[in-house]
């Protein structure tokens, strides 16, 4: 038996051709390395040179330079016409609180018609404006509070009372034009709104006033001036 701790011969044998192994697989490593670096360097150039180039950014073309593209022409039908189109109106009508800070004759004839629920028309004021004028007389359109002489709710039948103010008198005005049926031509016209002769023509034949207005001998149609009442009529 061997010695212990010695290798024996077959071992000794082993060991260097387990080692010339090696050595032979270092040698082709080295041998191999520069062409592995060279297949890599080949395979990354033909990398880049397969990759198509990125197109260029192109600058958009300045506001002001002419489109030189193609254009698009439509040809309409002589026969085709536009459709309708329809356009909503809107009207406006002032509160009875800008009409009593205003406190105008003109507003107050107005106010009449909001009260009323008349129509808000040209005409309808212009035959309000004629009618109290004929009663009082423009420069002094508020007296009493009662510009046109009413009896309802004025405490003067004949026409002589008073109200509070001109607020509470337009309210009593609209009030007997609804109410009374002897006024109903006068209502009738202040309801069609366009016509200030024919709702005078009305407001002498009713019995509002005893003369008539002498059936239009009385009555003025030239325009009312603007006539502010004091503050106090207005309460």
């Amino acid at each position: 038996m061997p010695a212990a701790g010695r290798p024996v011969q077959g071992e000794r044998r082993a060991a260097r051709i387990h080692a010339a192994g090696l050595e032979h697989r270092a040698r082709i490593g080295r041998r191999l390395a520069p062409l592995a670096a060279a297949i890599a360097v080949l395979s990354l150039g033909l990398t880049y040179a397969l990759t198509p180039p990125a197109p260029a950014a192109s600058e958009p073309p300045g506001a002001g330079e002419a489109f030189s593209g193609a254009t698009q022409t439509v040809s309409v039908a002589g026969d085709v016409a536009a459709p309708d189109v329809s356009h909503e109106s809107y009207v406006t009508t002032t509160g009875p609180e800008t009409l009593v800070e205003s406190g105008t004759n003109h507003d107050w004839a107005e106010l009449v018609l909001i009260y009323g629920d008349f129509p808000i028309t040209q005409a309808n004021i212009d035959v309000m404006l004629r009618w109290m004028r004929q009663e009082n007389g423009p420069d002094n359109w508020w007296n009493r509070n009662n510009p046109l002489n009413n009896g309802n709710g004025s405490g003067g039948g004949s026409g002589l009372g008073s109200y509070a103010t001109l607020s509470i008198a337009a309210e009593y005005a609209a009030d007997s034009l609804r109410r009374y049926s002897f006024y109903d031509a006068i209502e009738a016209s202040l309801e069609a709104g366009n016509d200030a002769n024919a709702t005078a023509q009305a407001i002498w034949a009713s019995p509002w006033a005893g003369s008539h207005y002498g059936y239009g001998s009385h009555w003025s149609t030239a325009p009312v001036k603007v006539i502010t009442a004091p503050e106090s009529a207005w309460g």
